[in-house]
């Protein structure tokens, strides 16, 4: 199956935001393969060594802990996203982390080998990564700020102003878990918004 990558360079040149790097996008493009996941699917399995940085072109993953046999959702990756293991990929040691597809997904996907390839050989896709990774310290350092000052109610109402796509596309036992509250919490909270 072939499927277009106009996404995934849209998404290429929105991080990278430097004109300058554009002709360098192509070997970017030509060093991900496509890759279909089902539903139910890992994509990276705890304990294991995460194989693959990706892009997700449709489609949504869930990163998860087991925390006392129960599953809890730590980060939510939707389309037009790129994301990993990366503890585990970059350093090629076991994943504490499962990444789980909740959705059939569509992924363009690189293997750690020519990911450095690229890291090292193309300006453009160092430029991405530098940026993509400031970006995630960002939104990490946020969201932990609010676990800590928001209450449950705040904490979803700021989630129905920034990311009210999830809210439709991500099922609620999911999102109460990525709140850190409970999904009965959770649906009297949004009886109260509603």
């Amino acid at each position: 199956m072939t499927i277009s990558t106009k996404n995934f360079e849209s998404y290429l040149k929105t991080i990278i935001q430097d004109a300058s790097l554009n002709a360098a996008i192509p070997e970017i493009l030509e060093a991900f393969n496509y890759l279909h996941l089902k539903k139910n699917t890992l994509f990276v399995e705890e304990g294991k060594v995460c194989q693959y940085f990706c892009f997700i072109e449709s489609g949504i993953l869930q990163h998860n802990i087991m925390v006392l046999g129960e599953e809890k959702t730590t980060y939510l990756a939707l389309k037009n996203s790129a994301t990993a293991a990366l503890k585990s990929f970059i350093h090629k040691i076991p994943s504490r982390k499962n990444i789980k597809a909740i959705s059939d997904c569509d992924l363009f996907v690189i293997t750690q080998k020519d990911f450095q390839h690229l890291l090292k050989n193309n300006k453009a896709f160092n430029r991405f990564y530098y940026n993509l990774i400031e970006n995630q310290i960002y939104r990490i350092d946020d969201y932990r700020i609010d676990l800590l000052t928001l209450t449950p109610e705040e904490r979803y109402q700021k989630l129905l102003s920034n990311e009210p796509k999830l809210l439709k596309e991500v099922p609620l036992h999911y999102l109460a878990s990525f709140l850190g509250i409970s999904s009965r919490h959770m649906s009297r909270i949004r009886k109260n918004v509603f």
